[in-house]
């Protein structure tokens, strides 16, 4: 069974906070009547839907997307059941799990029911991101447009991302069961950038 756990994206989606910068814009850039072709044109934030962070994006001088490994992006994933949460993922709830080093954890949460942006969103907080850093996993997902909230300094980035594990947000896990999967999770090739949109794949093992 293959679920596509991606957002898609269209100019009337959910962004984070509401913000009208944060809308992706499409326009139509060529017409069958002037030119002979249909094209569009898109304007949108790298953080939009369905994305990964790098270390630049909270870490001043930290990597980009030049330095990325599609080996961290593709293989074994966890997706661990968070619905009995009602406001964030701490250390306390991870010790009973079955995180070992290398996984690619995903955690399902009320998020993934969502049908406006909610500024009360399950989020993984600093205690979480330093039980994970020292799990040694490669990477982990959230169903939200951002890993943390209410968190001064943005410490849950901050921790991940200085150990280059990678930070996946805005994915859909609505219809995912929690198991084991296999993670095809593959951004744009955009160069030197802090983030980067992608189309993520779980496949049933």
């Amino acid at each position: 069974m293959i679920y596509d756990i991606t957002v898609p994206i269209k100019e009337d989606m959910i962004v984070y906070k509401n913000k009208d910068k944060k809308k992706p814009i499409l326009t139509q850039s060529a017409s069958f009547e002037a030119q002979g072709v249909y094209e569009t044109d898109i304007q949108m934030n790298l953080h939009t839907g369905t994305h990964i962070d790098f270390p630049l994006h909270t870490i001043q001088g930290g990597k980009t997307s030049n330095k990325h490994h599609l080996t961290k992006l593709i293989g074994s994933a966890k997706v661990f059941d968070m619905m009995h949460l009602e406001e964030k993922i701490s250390a306390k709830d991870l010790k009973s799990l079955p995180i070992e080093a290398d996984d690619f954890v995903l955690f399902k949460t009320k998020n993934s029911f969502d049908q406006t942006f909610n500024f009360d969103w399950i989020y993984v907080d600093e205690s979480a991101a330093q039980y994970l850093a020292k799990q040694n996993i490669r990477g982990v997902g959230l169903d939200a447009l951002g890993i943390e909230r209410a968190q001064p300094g943005h410490p849950t980035h901050d921790i991940l991302l200085s150990q280059e594990i990678i930070i996946l947000e805005g994915i859909d896990l609505s219809m995912v069961k929690a198991e084991s999967y296999k993670l095809y999770c593959l951004p744009l090739k955009i160069e030197n950038v802090e983030a980067l949109p992608v189309r993520a794949i779980l496949e049933t093992l």
